[in-house]
């Protein structure tokens, strides 16, 4: 095990004690398991687009860009 010491807002720290609290569990293992589940979901993530990656090809992604119409974008698109 490691010891990391962290700065949080005293918000997220408060909900941290009344979550921990109500779950029966202490501060520092639902911490933990936060971590790890974020982790996982990164980890995963980054797992997930890798593969979704190797199925794409340069060529058809200009071929599905010949399709957008060229105009002008929306107000709410354009960039400053």
């Amino acid at each position: 095990m490691s010891t990391i010491t962290v700065q949080l807002p005293d918000s997220v720290a408060g909900k941290l004690r009344e979550v921990a609290a109500a779950d029966g569990t202490s501060v520092e293992q639902l911490v933990a398991a936060a971590a790890s589940e974020k982790l996982a979901v990164m980890l995963e993530g980054s797992a997930y687009l890798k593969r979704e990656g190797t199925k794409g090809s340069r060529e058809r992604f200009r071929q599905v860009l010949t399709k957008v119409p060229s105009c002008p974008p929306e107000p709410h698109d354009k960039l400053n």
